[in-house]
């Protein structure tokens, strides 16, 4: 059977688009040729690994992202205004794990890693966005400092650990030294295979960043600056030393060419006031860039980069953007520093972002983009054709979003000519972190049908997607998130709604938390062929009790299989995933009960039916 094969792909600019100048400096000023260059747009952390893979029966949260992905960031900051992003540093393998990194070990590099990256310069040549890049890390989350220590069996630094307290082994120890040394190296040298260019001599980097919020002393900073200068003239260097307000040694510092500042309400409430003595202390001398800021309100965030716009500034940089992931729907990341309450934000804004003010903030950093740039805000673009993914259930139907839109329609038809009849309206792609994205509840048992989706905004709406035929619908589904109490018929005891610290719990942002003696009560409309719920549990796992009843009165005990996906990472203090699955299903049971035995939450259930 032939299908509609329309994947949506937006046309690379042409060759006259691409960068003419590297970035330079003039006083205070970052200049593009012999003209000033300002930006105001967001941080991309994952652009070039990807962190976030919750799926549920996922046990490595790791992975490189694909062109798709990196395309889809890019588009996403292209519509916003943004002229430049900033990725987080590179990975560095952390003791006793597994998942893919960029530095496998002193002198030791990945190359699927660094092709990655590869693509991420070349998408962003093609789409006119400059890309800061920092080489180290000073934290635990992707590898870096502490784990250059470990390479070599020597003591590890502390997180975050201040100069002026102790010296940490890394920033003296001439072994450590040289081994981050090897990693500029190859860093600066690396051929890209697409463009077939070294990366000091691609345009599309704006600075090298010495690393992410580093506690170094300001011998190692002149070390390492005046290195990446000795072998990459082109491309400007900045200051990666952690702080609110400038270091003055940075200031000073003949090889740092751009300083930054980051900001947040757990560091100092008065971020405004940070950023106020920081633009004095470099007026007129260096180009000084808030690198990140965030977990605010977006009055605060307003004032802030009005005042980077007025004082002149050169960027300013929000934390943080993730794209549109290759399964359909967004990566998603909490924010732990935000106590839970921000999470990652996705262009163009959506509901599922309220409680974090996530389409007003964006709205807010588009415009103020434009105005940095000095050019007018143009008009919203409507959006190309997403592309719907193969179906092979009709309680899980997903397609690969279009950036910059805001809701989709989803179409069914008898057949792959039509007519076609809508039977999801303004679906939002962000309403689901981890699951199917939609699933067709009209759909008729022994029937096979025919799907597209279509993309919407402010500004219009797209062509349909390619076509994806369904197979025979065998059963129906209840499919509940979880969001509220609207599928299930009772509950009762000690279960509430839960929202809180969905970052231990896959991300999943809507549950419900019980304790023993809970109960939850579904029925369904026809006889229930197989149940799976996917739980939670933060230590020891006490199964649930199941019942299935055909009147709702009368009730047996059921047997079920349990699956465990634990992801054995310390960093974030996972829950452990369990998944429940019933498959023997007294004949004509049409109602289903659940039990809590010990403290749990659920994440998502479905009932299967005929």
């Amino acid at each position: 059977m032939s299908l509609n094969k329309k994947q949506g792909k937006r046309e690379e600019p042409e060759q006259s688009n691409r960068f003419e100048h590297f970035i330079t400096v003039c006083g205070d000023k970052l200049m593009e040729g012999d003209k000033e260059y300002r930006f105001i747009s967001f941080n991309i952390p994952d652009l070039h690994n990807k962190e976030d893979v919750m799926f549920f029966e996922e046990t490595c949260a790791w992975r490189w992202p694909d062109e798709y992905e990196i395309a889809d960031a890019l588009e996403s900051i292209r519509q916003i205004g943004g002229r430049a992003t900033r990725l987080y540093t590179l990975s560095v393998r952390r003791p006793g794990e597994t998942h893919p990194v960029h530095v496998e070990g002193p002198g030791q590099f990945n190359e699927e890693g660094f092709r990655v990256i590869d693509k991420v310069l070349q998408i962003a040549e093609q789409k006119g966005i400059r890309i800061i890049f920092p080489l180290l890390d000073s934290t635990k989350w992707w590898g870096g400092v502490e784990d250059y220590a470990a390479f070599r069996g020597k003591e590890s630094v502390t997180i975050h650990q201040r100069p002026d307290s102790a010296r940490s082994r890394f920033w003296t120890d001439r072994q450590l030294i040289e081994d981050f040394k090897k990693t500029i190296e190859y860093t600066l040298n690396r051929r890209n295979v697409y463009t077939g260019e070294c990366y000091k001599d691609c345009k599309a980097i704006l600075l090298w960043e010495t690393g992410n919020e580093l506690c170094c002393p300001p011998e190692w900073t002149h070390e390492i600056a005046g290195y990446i200068k000795s072998m990459d003239p082109n491309h400007l260097v900045m200051d990666g030393f952690f702080a609110t307000k400038v270091r003055p040694e940075s200031v000073e510092e003949p090889f740092v060419d751009v300083v930054t500042t980051h900001h947040y309400p757990s560091l100092n409430p008065d971020f405004i006031g940070d950023v106020r003595v920081s633009r004095e202390m470099v007026r007129g001398r260096k180009p000084y860039i808030v690198g990140e800021l965030g977990f605010e309100t977006n009055g605060k965030v307003r004032e802030l980069l009005d005042y980077v716009i007025q004082e002149g500034i050169s960027g300013a940089m929000v934390w943080s953007l993730r794209s549109h992931k290759r399964e359909g729907g967004f990566y998603w990341h909490s924010e732990p520093d935000s106590f839970g309450r921000f999470r990652s934000y996705h262009w163009p804004g959506f509901p599922s972002g309220e409680d974090y003010y996530e389409a007003s903030l964006l709205k807010l950093v588009r415009q103020k983009a434009f105005e940095i740039a000095g050019v007018p805000e143009p008009p919203l673009e409507k959006p190309l054709p997403p592309t719907l993914l193969p179906i092979e259930d009709i309680t899980a139907i997903s397609w690969r979003g279009s950036a910059g839109a805001a809701a989709y329609d989803i179409e069914r038809a008898d057949s792959e000519t039509g007519p076609w009849q809508v039977i999801g309206w303004n679906v939002s792609d962000a309403q689901v972190e981890y699951g199917p994205l939609f699933y067709d509840t009209t759909a008729k048992i022994g029937k096979r049908y025919f799907y597209r989706v279509i993309a919407k905004n402010a500004a219009g709406q797209s062509e349909p997607s390619n076509l994806a035929a369904s197979p025979i619908v065998d059963c129906q589904a209840i499919v509940d998130e979880l969001k509220d109490w609207s599928q299930v018929y009772s509950f009762r005891g000690p279960v509430v709604l839960e929202t809180a610290q969905a970052r231990r719990m896959k991300e999943d942002g809507s549950r419900v938390k019980g304790a023993a003696g809970g109960e939850l009560l579904y029925r369904t409309e026809g006889a229930i062929c197989r149940c799976v719920l996917e739980t939670y549990f933060e230590k020891n796992i006490s199964d649930f009790a199941f019942f299935f009843s055909k009147d709702g009165v009368s009730f047996a005990k059921a047997k079920s299989r349990r699956t465990v996906y634990d992801p054995g990472d310390p960093v974030y203090g996972y829950f452990i995933p369990v998944k429940y699955e019933l498959t023997l299903v007294p004949q004509g049971s049409r109602w289903f009960r659940i039990v809590f035995r010990t403290d749990a939450q659920i994440g998502r259930i479905r009932i299967y039916y005929r």
